[in-house]
């Protein structure tokens, strides 16, 4: 806050000159907006509490005060500001209150007594957390929430490991689905608490969105999101819409809707996402590959179905870039627990196998999350770590050199000449990193968990060998080895083979035989969609096609497993052989390519015997 007698238009120049010297070049639009947003949080501040006149009426006589003896209003407006807040505060939405009330409980869980917050600090030390203890919660200032619930997220995997340790139910709450669950609740049903979320933002959108609950199993990774007409559906691997699959908001889209929309089922490839996934460049449709987006798809679907609800006209693709805005400064921050992640990496290093760490984000979030994952010796385990480097570019732009980060995050200006194990760098680019190593070709297996920014590039461009994690193959594969689905399968794969044989049948008694096989067929079809998601069916397959994101899988990877301690089934002299699959004129002739039960039909069975 400035004093009255620098309100001067000379003295707010010297001002903007001398203390926000790198904003004085900006244009006007840049303050207009800084000024819109600005009123954006007083006004969510207004609709979230309700001054007491007595006290607003105390806060204007002091700051007349201030103002007649010409000193800066900065005690005044943080007096109004405690009072405000606190006010707010009470206001919170019950769904956030719960998220934070749960925060709270663990906290003082811990804590309750001196031994167990003494165990939790040394389990805390041991894995290389940046703090080492959790803040009791105080009613004395609304802050002290928001300070517990900080302090609790940085601590989230100690606290679940500690948690887990002592068999405790409140584990339960830090698992991945809780946390996405959480992630939705916060983002959005935004409060006066600053949780990372644009206000400015969020306060342009109606407050019913707030009564939305976060649907853990509504969507599935892979989807295409037609940014311009607010569709969210799934595309199989020839750029075909699966009729059934598009959804507006939280309701299907009927086939015959979507079938007039883009003039049939094809999304022709000028309209498909970019290479990398994303809408740009004229392409209207944004794939969501990773599992972070999960949730911003589901938040999506809910603005979405609201609007419509309500009649309300907006445009979609403002709707788009806004909940991408809310959503990607939270979910950024979440990880993934890796089990038997050490006991690879170990057996790998043991072995004389050599190590690298690419990843885009900064040292001290690696750090802490290896600590969590790995262990405290994680740095010991790679010959080279790189952070911030800005994958895909990684991989393409030849511009950026190497520089090393010391362990308390400063940045070193002397020339790289080797990538030193135990050392940190960041940034770089590939082929500088291909010359100090010498690490090329199809020696190289490189591991990551987004087919387009971790594996596309060094497939194509430079020869490595890549691997895909990919977390949703363990639950398909469990699914695909029910009864149900192995009987539902085969049998629709019987009624296929009966209809395509038994169509030549023109009589009107083989006819109508024939279409009651074919209404069969439609609903065997579905039910092998719905067994693996209702809405949108199973992540690598559409009824008989491949899914895109099964075949961008299958051209940037070399092989995909559900995490990375499956290659603890494996002696490390294993190879991993392709296998020959049919072609489209070829007969399977081998007995994992036939599915089970299907050699009983007399014209499958002779199929399989042709020499």
């Amino acid at each position: 806050m400035l004093a009255k007698e620098n309100l001067k238009p000379s003295k707010l120049l010297c001002h903007l000159q001398t203390r926000h010297s790198t904003s004085q070049t900006k244009p006007f639009e840049y303050f207009q907006r800084k000024l819109q947003e600005l009123r954006g949080q007083q006004s969510t501040l207004r609709k979230a509490a309700t001054m007491n006149q007595k006290a607003l009426q105390a806060s204007f006589v002091v700051a007349n005060w201030i103002d007649k003896i010409g000193k800066p209003h900065t005690l005044s407006e943080t007096y109004c500001m405690i009072h405000r807040q606190a006010l707010a505060a009470k206001k919170m939405p019950p769904q956030v209150k719960q998220v934070m009330d749960e925060a709270v409980h663990t906290v003082n869980a811990i804590k309750t007594s001196a031994t167990s917050a003494r165990l939790f600090k040394i389990s805390c030390q041991e894995m290389g957390a940046e703090h080492h203890q959790l803040l009791y919660h105080s009613k004395v200032r609304w802050q002290s929430r928001g300070n517990v619930v900080s302090h609790l997220y940085e601590l989230r995997g100690e606290v679940r490991a500690y948690l887990l340790e002592k068999n405790s139910p409140l584990a339960a709450t830090f698992s991945d689905e809780v946390l996405q669950t959480n992630v939705f609740r916060i983002s959005a049903k935004p409060t006066a608490v600053a949780l990372e979320i644009e206000e400015s933002l969020i306060d342009l959108y109606p407050e019913g969105l707030r009564e939305y609950d976060y649907i853990s199993d509504f969507v599935i990774r892979g989807l295409h999101y037609d940014v311009q007409k607010a569709l969210l559906m799934k595309i199989d691997a020839f750029h075909y819409i699966q009729l059934g699959t598009v959804y507006r908001g939280l309701h299907p889209v009927s086939e015959k809707e979507v079938i007039a929309m883009y003039e049939g089922s094809h999304v022709p490839l000028e309209q498909m996402s970019d290479f990398y996934g994303k809408s740009s460049h004229g392409h209207t449709m944004k794939q969501f590959m990773d599992i972070f987006s999960l949730p911003e798809m589901t938040l999506l679907s809910c603005v979405n179905d609201y609007f419509m609800k309500h009649n309300i006209d907006y445009e979609p693709v403002h709707l788009y870039k806004d909940v991408k805005k809310i959503e990607r400064p939270i979910l950024g921050k979440y990880i993934r627990y890796g089990e038997q992640t050490h006991a690879v990496l170990r057996k790998l290093s043991e072995n004389g196998k050599k190590m690298f760490l690419i990843t885009n984000s900064p040292f001290d979030f690696v750090s802490r999350g290896m600590n969590y994952i790995v262990g405290k010796d994680w740095r010991d385990l790679f010959d080279v770590v790189i952070v911030q480097a800005d994958k895909p570019g990684f991989f393409n732009d030849r511009r950026k050199p190497f520089r090393r980060v010391t362990d308390k995050g400063v940045l070193l200006w002397d020339r790289i000449h080797k990538l030193e194990k135990g050392q940190i760098y960041k940034q770089g680019n590939l082929y500088e990193f291909l010359r100090l190593t010498g690490w090329r070709g199809s020696k190289v297996l490189y591991f990551g968990d987004h087919i387009y920014s971790d594996l596309a590039d060094l497939t194509l461009k430079h020869g490595w060998r890549t691997g895909a994690i990919i977390p949703e193959l363990r639950q398909e594969i469990k699914i695909m080895n029910t009864e149900e689905y192995v009987h539902t399968t085969t049998w629709l794969q019987g009624l296929t083979s009966l209809v395509e044989n038994m169509q030549v049948h023109r009589d009107p008694a083989s006819q109508m035989v024939l279409q009651e096989w074919i209404k069969e067929r439609e609903a065997m079809r579905s039910r092998t969609k719905d067994i693996f998601n209702p809405q949108f069916g199973s992540l690598f397959r559409t009824y008989h096609n491949p899914t895109y994101f099964s075949r961008r899988l299958s051209r940037f990877a070399d092989i995909y497993m559900a995490s990375l301690s499956c290659l603890l089934n494996y002696d490390l002299h294993h190879t991993f052989f392709p296998r020959r699959t049919p072609l489209q004129h070829e007969a399977p002739m081998w007995p994992d390519q036939v599915c089970s039960g299907a050699l009983k039909l007399p014209f499958l069975a002779e199929a399989a015997q042709v020499k």
